[in-house]
């Protein structure tokens, strides 16, 4: 969801700058970048270790960063390229669509009422309360049982490394699209197809999946 159909990555930035700040530290992009599709919990007590911050704080900071976020994504909170084209692709196909994503329900609420697209999923499966989040895949297990799908029937769209490790676990068909200054990262060769746009997916490359 974040990164792949709302631009709201750069929102989480902005949210983990002005939380971190006060704790004293800030991260770099590739920082930033080596947590991306982690849970918000999972990725401020990575980066509470490595910068020795008390854990006691932990919660107030995971508070802070998803009630910033839900606010930052409600006013600012844009689609990313070709989110109508992917959705319109895949609905003409008659496939099922399931949302999985790391996000807590708050903000998909948010994002999938601006978007538009709530009547299209016929699943929603969020890692935020389970045991472990991306890159194990039990939120895409979970999506798959929730479509009466199995995992290797379904094809996966990520921005992430965390997520396509995840998805690529669960036995998905996994397409990146990672950010633009990730796109020539070799660590995204291990995805079964990697686009700079869902804009780009058509017939041929569906084929090629299957």
């Amino acid at each position: 969801m974040d990164g792949l159909l709302i631009d709201s990555e750069p929102l989480w930035s902005e949210a983990a700058d002005e939380t971190f700040l006060p704790y004293g530290f800030r991260l770099t992009p590739a920082q930033y970048a080596s947590t991306t599709g982690m849970r918000t919990r999972e990725f401020v007590a990575s980066w509470f270790h490595h910068f020795n911050i008390d854990n006691s704080q932990l919660a107030i900071a995971e508070k802070a960063i998803l009630s910033s976020v839900v606010t930052k994504v409600t006013t600012k909170g844009k689609p990313m390229q070709g989110v109508a084209h992917i959705f319109n692709f895949f609905i003409e196909k008659k496939f099922k669509i399931g949302l999985a994503t790391s996000s807590g329900h708050d903000l998909i609420d948010v994002v999938i009422d601006q978007l538009g697209i709530r009547k299209y999923l016929q699943a929603i499966s969020s890692a935020a309360d389970l045991p472990y989040g991306k890159p194990h895949p039990q939120v895409y297990l979970d999506c798959a049982i929730l479509l009466n799908s199995h995992p290797t029937e379904c094809v996966c769209f990520e921005d992430s490394f965390n997520g396509m490790i995840a998805a690529k676990a669960a036995r998905m068909k996994c397409v990146v699209v990672p950010s633009f200054a990730d796109s020539r990262l070799a660590k995204f060769n291990a995805a079964d197809l990697k686009l700079s746009s869902l804009q780009n997916f058509n017939e041929l490359l569906l084929n090629t999946l299957q």
